[in-house]
């Protein structure tokens, strides 16, 4: 008798985050694809404007017990940098490469977060959306009780993992990151270098001048605005499928104008999901047309974190 030995089990490849077929007809795609400088740099002049407005209000607040909240409205606008730096991820502010590539560098620099690396990470968060074994986001569980959600909304545990990753790529340490292709490490290595280099330069000369101005207009406002963004960011898929289908593992969280026009249009997330090429100016029309098929649209932020707290 002949024994055969056994075919070891093959590892399945990682499955695709996709939209429905014909959900948008191709012409009208492609019309909701054209980027636009105009729109591009209206949204950034004007998220400039607000936080040159928060921003003159810290450095003129006569004392602290007025600066400290003139600072958390500052570092919730500093925070929403967030929202163009993702944009830019996807190149599609502005029509020129070079240009996003600029914005992502000036956000990125303030969140410290490396925007080469970033766009790896984030793109790889798009292929495999809700895909626990390949989806980069959900490399670290979401919280599952009230305590862990609280200390997530606390940006504790982003400022630790923020400063490890700077630090791992400044050694040249893509351990565990199988989101980096070997062709784009020494690129992004030598980014997180630059960005590293020049904190230290904005260290030095904060210490040669005495000037305690980047710890009250830059670092302590993004202290105190990042349960802000960790409250935002939550909503995106936390207690959504962990499946492919992009209507079903994404939330969309309707909003006021104010709010949306801070984070770019991205509470529209499912939609951006669906079709990542359509510029942040276009989401507001293409949820028009896919609006209702998403199988998760919550009507506000504190209705999503409703829905997100009732899973412990």
């Amino acid at each position: 008798m002949t024994v055969r030995a056994a075919t070891p089990p093959q590892p399945q490849a990682p499955r695709l985050a996709r939209p429905p077929a014909g959900l948008v007809d191709g012409g009208t795609l492609d019309r909701l694809t054209v980027r636009s400088d105009a729109a591009g740099a209206a949204q950034t002049l004007g998220h400039a404007a607000a936080l040159l407005l928060t921003g003159t209000a810290v450095v003129l607040a006569p004392t602290w017990w007025l600066a400290l909240p003139a600072m958390l409205v500052h570092g919730v606008v500093l925070v929403a940098l967030f929202a163009p730096l993702h944009e830019t991820m996807h190149r599609t502010v502005f029509r020129q490469r070079w240009a996003n590539l600029a914005l992502a560098q000036v956000a990125g620099f303030v969140l410290l977060i490396p925007p080469v690396w970033f766009r790896h990470f984030h793109l790889a968060h798009h292929r495999h959306t809700q895909d626990p074994a390949n989806d980069p986001e959900l490399v670290r569980p979401k919280p599952s009780t009230r305590a862990g959600y609280l200390v997530h909304l606390s940006g504790l545990p982003t400022w630790r993992l923020l400063g490890l990753t700077l630090w791992r790529l400044g050694r040249d340490d893509t351990a565990g990151m199988a989101y980096v292709p070997d062709h784009a490490r020494a690129g992004i290595v030598a980014n997180a270098r630059r960005q590293l280099a020049a904190y230290a330069v904005v260290a030095v000369a904060a210490l040669a001048a005495h000037s305690w101005l980047p710890l009250t207009l830059w670092l302590g406002p993004l202290v105190l605005g990042q349960p802000f963004l960790r409250a935002y960011l939550m909503a995106e898929h936390t207690g959504c499928e962990l499946v492919p289908d992009l209507t079903r593992n994404t939330r969309t969280t309707l909003t006021g104008g104010l709010l949306r026009r801070l984070a770019w249009n991205m509470p529209y997330h499912a939609e951006h999901h669906l079709y990542p090429a359509v510029p942040f100016h276009r989401l507001p029309e293409l949820h028009g047309i896919v609006g209702a098929s998403l199988h998760h649209v919550a009507p506000s932020y504190r209705a999503a974190h409703r829905e997100i707290r009732a899973e412990f």
